[in-house]
C-alpha cells in the first residue's frame, strides 16, 4: 500500500492552539489498512508515533522527531434503532459538533449540552469530553480501537474505557489503542439537563419554558460563544486547566474567606471548585505576555494572539499555577495534552 508521507511538515494548522512547531515525518490515513501500514513504516524506521486528530486538546511544545498520522476516517451509520434508541457508529475523524448537530437533526437527545466543542469524535472518550451537567459517558455504548500492542481491532465497553472526570483508559495508556469509531446509544425521548444557572438563565431570557434538545443545543452554542473564543478566531485548546477537586474541609475553611466561591458537592463527599473563578479572582482575566494570555471573558482559557510558542503558554500557565497554589492551597492541573 502506497502511503504519501511529507516530511519537516508544519503542524501550525493541524492544533487549535496554532502553535508553529514541525514534525519530522507526517501522514494522513482514512482507513484502518492504511493506519496499519504507516504503523507499519514507523516500526521499520524506529521512529516513534504521534496520532492526531482535531488537534483542539494539545499543546505542541517543540519540534517533533516522529511520525504525525493524522487520522481522517469518515461516516455516520445508523446500526439498528427501536421506538426508545437508536444505535449509531460514528468514525473517529467526524467533526464532533457536526455529529452533535447531527444526531438532534434525526430526532435524538443526549448530546445538545455538548455542542460546540471542538476536535473529533476520535478524541472525545480520551478526555471523556463534558459540558454543563453532561459527560460522553452518558451515552456511550463501546469503541472500535486499534490495539498496538496486539495489532488487533478490538471492540471496548463503557466499562472497560474506565471513564472518570475529564479521564479514561485511553488518557491513563495514552497511545496503545488507536480509536477508529464510538457507537452511541441515543434516546428518542428528551432527557434534558438544565441544572447549570448559566443554562437556566438563558432560557428563561428567551422565554423557553419547555425547551427541546434543540433549544437546550442552541442555548451551549450562545452561551459558549460568549465565553470561549472562536480557534478560528483567537487560537486556544477551550479550557486550559481541569475544575480542581478537594476535600470538604478545604472548601469549607475557602468559603470562609471567599463567600462567592463557586463550589460543587461530589457524591465521594469531596468538593469540585471552579477553575476559572479562582484564577478570575486571583486577577489573570485578560493578562497577556508577549502573544500568549487569558481570554479577556473566560479566565479559564489560555490563547495564542499570534505567535506564541508552546513554551511561551506552558510558561504563563506556570505562573497560574503558582500564584492559585499560594493564594489557595489548590492545584491546578492541565486539561490539555504536552507534548515536546
Amino acid at each position: 500500500m502506497s502511503l504519501a508521507i511529507q516530511e519537516q511538515v508544519s503542524l501550525r494548522a493541524y492544533n487549535t492552539l496554532a502553535v508553529d512547531v514541525r514534525a519530522r515525518f507526517f501522514v494522513a490515513v482514512d482507513s484502518l489498512e492504511q493506519l496499519q501500514a504507516a504503523l507499519l513504516w514507523a516500526q521499520q524506521q524506529d521512529i516513534a508515533v504521534l496520532l492526531l486528530g482535531g488537534g483542539s486538546n494539545l499543546v505542541l511544545a517543540a519540534d517533533l522527531d516522529l511520525l504525525v498520522i493524522h487520522l481522517q476516517l469518515r461516516g455516520i451509520q445508523v446500526l439498528d434503532e427501536d421506538a426508545n434508541f437508536a444505535r449509531i457508529e460514528v468514525q473517529a475523524g467526524e467533526n464532533w459538533h457536526d455529529f452533535v448537530q447531527w444526531s438532534l437533526a434525526q430526532g435524538l437527545s443526549g448530546l445538545e449540552n455538548l455542542s460546540l466543542i471542538p476536535g473529533h469524535v476520535g478524541a472525545a472518550p480520551v478526555q471523556n469530553i463534558g459540558a454543563y451537567g453532561a459527560e460522553l459517558q452518558d451515552y456511550f455504548e463501546s469503541a472500535w480501537v486499534y490495539d498496538r500492542q496486539t495489532q488487533q481491532p478490538q471492540r471496548l465497553t463503557k466499562a472497560q474505557c474506565q471513564f472518570a472526570y475529564r479521564d479514561s483508559l485511553f488518557k491513563r495508556e495514552s497511545g496503545r489503542r488507536v480509536i477508529l469509531s464510538v457507537i452511541f446509544k441515543l434516546p428518542k425521548q428528551a432527557d434534558l439537563r438544565l441544572d447549570y444557572g448559566d443554562l437556566r438563565g438563558y432560557l428563561a431570557q428567551q422565554q423557553i419554558s419547555a425547551p427541546t434538545p434543540q433549544d437546550v443545543s442552541r442555548a451551549v452554542c450562545a452561551i459558549r460563544a460568549e465565553k470561549l473564543p472562536d480557534p478560528q478566531q483567537l487560537a486556544n485548546t477551550g479550557s486550559f486547566f481541569k475544575n480542581p477537586v478537594v476535600s470538604a474541609e478545604h472548601a469549607e475553611q475557602l468559603k470562609q474567606r471567599y463567600p462567592k466561591l463557586v463550589c460543587f458537592a461530589q457524591a465521594d463527599g469531596q468538593s469540585k471548585l471552579a477553575a476559572g473563578w479562582l484564577i478570575d479572582q486571583a486577577g489573570w482575566k485578560g493578562h497577556r505576555q508577549g502573544d500568549a494570555g487569558v481570554h479577556a471573558k473566560q479566565a479559564l482559557v489560555l490563547v495564542n494572539y499570534g505567535t506564541a510558542s508552546g513554551q511561551d503558554i506552558l510558561q504563563l500557565a506556570a505562573q497560574i499555577q503558582a500564584d492559585i497554589r499560594e493564594r489557595y492551597g489548590v492545584e491546578l492541573e492541565i486539561e490539555p495534552n504536552v507534548l515536546g
